[in-house]
């Protein structure tokens, strides 16, 4: 669980949440974790989530290796732009 003695803005974050919201404490503070880890996700790791998201789907490879770099473009995490080959060894290694 989150350590908010570490980070007085999250404890903050918290504070607002719990005020603004119909969160208990221990939910915000779950919250927050969540997102947090959600954010702290690799390219390497975001890329290899949805080609299997993306495979369900029935796209093609080439399909999903330009969604793919289409969508590092947008993701919170600064990558630099990848190319098919390099999408392609994340996945297969």
């Amino acid at each position: 669980m989150l350590d908010l003695s570490l980070d007085p803005e999250l404890h903050d974050l918290a504070e607002y949440l719990v005020r603004s919201s119909r969160l208990s404490q221990s939910e915000a503070l779950r919250l927050i974790d969540e997102v947090l880890h959600f954010l702290d996700e690799l390219p390497e790791d975001f890329v290899r989530r949805r080609h299997l998201s993306l495979q369900t789907q029935g796209l093609s490879n080439r399909e999903i290796f330009a969604q793919l770099a289409r969508e590092l473009r947008t993701r919170r995490f600064r990558a630099h732009e990848y190319t098919p080959r390099q999408i392609r060894r994340m996945i297969y290694g």
